[in-house]
Formats: C-alpha cells, structure tokens, sequence
C-alpha cells in the first residue's frame, strides 16, 4: 500500500468516527433550511482546507531544515532566528491585517493571503534550487540565513491573512450555539495542515530536491486561490440567502462601522479579549516549544530511534488535533452551554500534568505518547480560543481585529519560543558533543523552558471559567431611561384620545423598557 494512502486511512476513519458522532448530537436550537446547510458545508470546506494547506506552505521550513542541517548551510540557531523573526512578523502584520479583513471581508484577504504566500513559497523555492550558483556569485555573502530572514518574513506576512479569513467568514455563517463545534473544526484542520505540512513535506524531501517542499506547497495554494475566488463567500447573503441573528457580542448592531482606532480601542479595553490573547501568548509559546523541538528530541535520543510516533508524526499529530478539536468542541457547546474557559482549563490542566511526567519520561518510550498527548491538548486550546472566542467576543463586526490581536499574542509566543529553546536546547550545530546532544539527561531544561507558560496559561483560564457573550442590545433596549418615559407619555397621550383603559395597558411595557 502507497505510503500516503496508509497514513491517510487512520485520519479519514477518525473524520468518518467523529462525523457519526455529531451527526447523532442533539441539535442546538438553531434551524436552518437543508440548502442553507448544504451551501455552508462547501463554503465551510474549502475555506478550511485553503487554511489547512497555508500550514503546508509555512511549517515546510521546519521539515526541510533537516536537510538543510545536514548539507552544514542551516543549523538549529539559524532557524530558530529565522523562524523567531517569521513569528514576529506574522503577530505583527496579523495585528494590522486585521482591519482590512474587517472592511473588505475574509474571502478577499483569504485570496491575498493564499496567493501571498505562493509567491513567497516559489521564491524560496527558487533560492536552493540555485542556492550553490547564487553562493558563488555573491562570493559567499548570499547565504540560505540572509536570503530566508526577508523571504520566510514575507511568507509570514501574507500567511497571517489566514486564520482571521476564516474566522471573520465563519462568523457570518455560524451562531454561537454552533460556534463550539465550528471551533473543534478549526483545531482539526490546523492538526490536517500540520499532517500535510510534516509528512508530505517529508516523503518530498525524501524522494525530490529540499526545494520541492516549497514548490509543491506554493502549486497547492495557487490552485486554493482560484478555488476561493469560485466558492467561497463572505455570508449568507453574498451566496443568495438571508442573513440572520448570530447573537455574538454585535448581533444586533446595525449601525455603520465603527472607525479603525475605535473598534481596537473597544477590543484593547475588554477584560475577557484581553485575558485570552495572553492565554494564546503561551499557548504560542507553548505550542511551538512542543511541535518545534520534541521531534529534535526523538531523532537525536538513541532510544526513540523507530519510534512509530516519531517516525509517523505528521499522521499522529493529525489524529490527535482532530481529537483534541472535537472533543473540546462537543463539550463546550452541549456540556458548558457555549463557554469557552472550562474547556481551555481542561485542556491547560492536560498540558500541566503532561510537562510534569515530560520530564521522568524523556529517557524511554513514554516519551513520545506523552508528546503526543501535549500536542492535543495545545491544539485543542488554540482552536477553541482562537477559531471560536475570537469571534464570541469580538463580534461579527470585529472578528477581524479580534482574531488579530488574540492570533498576534500567539506568534509573539511563538516568537518567544523560537528564540529561548534555539539558543539553550543541545544541539551539535550549536557545538555540543553529539554525546551531550543524545543524553536524555541534557534535555530536562525542555520542559524547564515549557512549565512556566502552562502554569500562567492555567491561572489565566481559570480566570475566564464563567466567561460568555452577551449580545448587544437592539437600540430600542438602550434608550434611556429618560427617553424611555418621555415615548411612554406619549403613547399614553396618544392613545388616551381613543380609549383610557387601553392607554393604561400600553403605557406599562413602554415605561418599564
């Protein structure tokens, strides 16, 4: 049996699982027509897998610096400085994004964002497919270091359009008492990227040129652009339905757009936005320092040499996301009633428990299920914070600018990530003795580096356990209360002409309004 066909069967029988499962979930209280449901499936679709594969396009770096260490042109410290400044980048420009996102709709800036990145991904390509010819004539100065800082920085920049696209379009389309589910979805489809990104990078690199795993990649997301531009649509009403009450913190705002300044000064100002971006800071943080480094581990500790986690990881990663999505999803819709804070708790207490084992069990087998399990629950916490709180508490009217500031945080962990554990992790790269590099012993101050951010990320979510949107009011419900007697003297007056007993019946509800 072909390789990819052997390692997709486990994730499409876990899709196929959890499918069955929702489909038997008793349904929320929202109704929607059966073609209403059918055109939101495709848009939901190929939105998500346009997300899935920017994730092929961006961790490629990660899976061919591999080879690239071994040819002596990147080592660990390198690509930790190249991907720290990526990161920076991304929290940066998904900050400033997003009101673009919010103005011209995610469909647009998701086309920007897909066609971006394919660019960014054919010149890197482009750069090691010429990489010894372009060494010789700048006379060594042009090193993959100096070329991929700007070019991985660009790829960045148009991949922090993806998740507040998505997010923005979702919010259109999905009320709050769907939303839990959507953000399981959200989770699963990062943990499809990061299978794509790891184990089809992987066989690529194996069998073609390392620069394959930027061509292929910027290929797939050209053909998503054209894809997005064909299907996808910013909201019921844009694919020829009605629009409807999502009842998130802006449902009922009719009013025009608030300014740019305003609505980050709205955002900037709620306590709850506020305490999950800095959750999602060392969910970043934490998320990275896992993903970035505890395959590094696996290959360089003699130990896990073979291990079927390390060796299929991609595949395993995929299938854990999806569970880690889902469950957390199920159960912040129909358990928590579309809170959000029990399930990032849950998941965080996962995280805490799991670094504490990390550090008994880095010496034997233990380690790369414990792995695993880390994996699940950060992906589970991003999907349900990021993919679902964002748009929550921002609003369908802000998703962009809240996804932005909430996502921001957590490329600055990444950031954070990248450049602690590339500097302070063995590495024989780095001018450690490739025996120091493979005692299991050296590789304690991992989670050393990890624990601080679980525990704050804990504290943090504890704090937003009760946390739940409230949507706005209709403007008839924030009159004053001034107003609100002035209109009732009216009607009494009014309607006292044609009948007094009826006058004092309709002036009740008006004067308690």
């Amino acid at each position: 049996m072909p390789t990819v066909i052997e390692k997709l069967l486990p994730i499409v029988g876990i899709i196929l699982v959890i499918g069955i499962v929702i489909w038997r979930l008793p349904k929320v209280e929202i109704h929607h027509t059966k073609e209403f449901e059918a055109r939101r499936r495709w848009n939901w679709i190929f939105l998500g897998l346009t997300y899935a594969f920017l994730y092929f396009g961006r961790y490629n770096l990660a899976v061919a610096r591999t080879i690239l260490d071994e040819q002596g042109v990147l080592t660990n410290e390198m690509y930790g400085t190249i991907y720290s400044i990526g990161s920076i980048v991304y929290g940066c420009s998904v900050v400033l994004n997003a009101p673009l996102c919010d103005k011209f709709g995610g469909r647009k800036t998701l086309m920007i964002g897909a066609l971006g990145a394919s660019i960014a991904n054919v010149m890197m390509a482009l750069f090691l497919f010429n990489h010894q010819s372009i060494l010789e004539a700048t006379g060594g100065q042009v090193t993959v270091l100096r070329a991929f800082i700007p070019l991985y920085a660009m790829n960045m920049y148009f991949q922090s359009f993806g998740a507040i696209s998505i997010v923005k379009v979702n919010s259109a389309w999905f009320h709050v008492r769907e939303r839990g589910i959507i953000g399981g979805i959200f989770g699963a489809l990062i943990s499809l990227g990061l299978y794509f990104a790891y184990d089809w990078n992987g066989l690529i690199v194996k069998y073609l040129d390392v620069g394959y795993a930027f061509l292929i990649p910027a290929a797939v997301l050209f053909v998503m652009f054209v894809i997005t531009i064909l299907i996808i649509r910013d909201s019921p009403k844009a694919a020829g339905f009605e629009d409807f009450n999502t009842g998130d913190a802006t449902s009922n705002d009719t009013g025009p757009a608030l300014p740019v300044l305003q609505v980050f000064k709205k955002i900037l100002t709620n306590p709850i936005i506020i305490t999950i971006a800095c959750i999602e800071f060392c969910s970043g943080y934490i998320r990275d320092g896992i993903m970035q480094w505890g395959q590094t581990a696996g290959k360089v500790i003699p130990v896990h040499h073979g291990n079927f986690i390390f060796e299929n990881w991609g595949m395993v990663s995929c299938c854990a996301g999806i569970l880690a999505g889902m469950f957390a999803g199920i159960i912040s819709d129909y358990v928590f009633k579309s809170r959000r804070g029990p399930v990032a708790t849950i998941l965080y207490s996962g995280l805490l428990i799991f670094c504490v084992v990390l550090f008994f069990v880095l010496g034997n087998p233990l380690f790369g299920v414990t792995f695993a399990c880390m994996v699940l629950c950060v992906i589970g916490v991003h999907g349900m914070l990021s993919g679902t709180a964002s748009m929550d508490f921002g609003g369908s009217k802000n998703a962009g600018v809240a996804t932005g500031i909430i996502d921001g945080f957590a490329y600055l962990g990444s950031a954070t990530s990248a450049f602690l554990l590339g500097r302070n992790l063995p590495s024989v790269s780095r001018g450690d003795s490739p025996e120091f590099v493979a005692n299991p012993d050296n590789w304690i101050i991992w989670p050393e580096l990890l624990l601080p951010a679980i525990v704050v990320g804990l504290i943090l979510c504890i704090r937003i356990w009760n946390a739940k949107v409230q949507p706005k009011k209709k403007e008839e419900d924030n009159k004053p209360a001034d107003d609100a007697n002035a209109d009732a003297d009216a009607e009494k007056s009014e309607d006292a002409e044609k009948s007094p007993a009826d006058a004092s019946d309709d002036a009740k509800p008006a004067a308690e309004a």
